[in-house]
């Protein structure tokens, strides 16, 4: 199997982890030596719920004997986005009121950029230097990095960039702009929270010059904040929401969400603005549906505050500069990449997996599932410090 892995499979890195896996099942991810790793990743975000929840599964099977695919997006009526949208809706501030759901993260990403230029009538997108927001051609134009975005370019035009949480720079910001997107917490870059009301000031920015202003809510959304949205935590609002991994329960999923008066932007002249065949797709979005209800109904938001202090606790260690994030979207930096790729890997050995960030090289991504309890954080927290003890600086 690792064989064909190389030799049929596309591979996004030189070398990657190439662990086979056999199955998953809560808070472990299992190799087919019958190995069990605890998962602090959780998919990248992804498994809100772990893996293989009952209530995420059971959701899967009831729809599988209903029907599948049956139609492109947006023309018949199917019960399990209906409902999903509508929840969505319930949860969130009236002015965010309609989603349009896609199949990924970046794609729905692309739908918010078109829509604001056709809502605008501008063409100028603000995003945040070491933004990461996919890497599509409109996404990947609005990454903040640019060895990553060279080998690529051209890429689609009259886009600006700012320093995120830098209140001088507000002022690029102009008539000429049709949106600003930002990350709600910067991931790539290291899990860089706003700071002084930073994002409030940029929606009354963008509400002066007549700008819309999208939070990218892919990582932070769906309870990983202890709010149900990371930006309920920043006194903001923003006219188009997007999310994604944490809602699909580990299928894939993107939306985003405004207001009716935006969204019916896409709906005509021209019509068909936006369109996709498995958006909304009948088994993922009753995944959704299923994991949403679950984040929504329970106490795992506000646990996942408890969890947070919990891991900052256990996980003191002389090599750890600090701690970034959230509830559990967190990211421990070391003094060195050198450092952190050790870690990594030998975390891995020791049943404990671990992951990157983009853009900071030194930091360790913690994100396991909201579902994780305070026994297996602890175990966590332990290896970790066990091989911070090991390393020789």
């Amino acid at each position: 199997m690792k064989k064909d892995f190389f030799t049929y499979q596309a591979q996004t890195t030189p070398h990657p982890l190439a662990m086979e896996i056999s199955h998953a099942d809560g808070s472990y991810i299992y190799d087919t030596n019958n190995k069990a790793y605890l998962d602090f990743v959780a998919g990248v975000s992804a498994c809100s719920l772990g893996h293989k929840h009952p209530k995420v599964v059971e959701a899967i099977k009831l729809q599988l004997d209903k029907y599948l695919h049956v139609m492109v997006y947006g023309e018949y009526i199917q019960k399990p986005a209906v409902e999903l949208t509508k929840l969505l809706a319930s949860q969130l501030p009236k002015k965010l009121e309609k989603t349009y759901l896609t199949n990924s993260g970046t794609e729905a990403i692309e739908g918010a950029l078109k829509l604001a230029r056709r809502y605008t009538g501008r063409s100028e997108i603000i995003a945040a230097n070491k933004a990461y927001h996919g890497n599509t051609m409109g996404s990947l134009s609005i990454m903040g990095f640019e060895e990553r975005k060279q080998p690529f370019r051209p890429l689609i035009p009259d886009v600006r960039f700012i320093d995120f949480n830098n209140e001088t720079q507000l002022k690029k910001i102009t008539t000429k702009t049709a949106a600003v997107i930002l990350e709600t917490i910067q991931g790539g870059a290291g899990f860089i929270e706003p700071q002084n009301n930073y994002l409030l000031k940029v929606q009354q920015r963008c509400e002066e010059v007549g700008a819309l202003f999208i939070l990218d809510e892919i990582q932070p959304g769906i309870g990983r904040t202890g709010k149900l949205f990371g930006f309920e935590n920043y006194n903001c609002i923003p006219d188009i929401l997007v999310t994604g991994k944490g809602l699909g329960g580990g299928l894939p999923i993107g939306a985003f969400t405004a207001s009716q008066e935006l969204m019916d932007c896409l709906s005509d002249n021209p019509k068909l603005g936006h369109i996709t065949t498995f958006g909304g797709n009948p088994v993922i979005a009753s995944a959704a549906l299923a994991t949403l209800k679950e984040v929504v109904s329970s106490n795992l938001m506000s646990e996942t505050l408890e969890k947070e202090k919990l891991i900052k606790e256990h996980l003191q260690h002389p090599l750890i500069q600090e701690i970034r994030g959230k509830g559990l979207m967190l990211a421990a930096i070391l003094p060195s990449p050198e450092i952190t790729n050790e870690v990594v890997l030998k975390c891995q050995d020791q049943g404990l997996i671990l992951f990157w960030l983009l853009f900071e090289p030194r930091a360790i991504r913690i994100t396991p599932p909201l579902t994780i309890n305070n026994e297996e954080l602890i175990k966590g927290c332990a290896i970790i410090k066990n091989v911070l003890n090991s390393i020789s600086i």
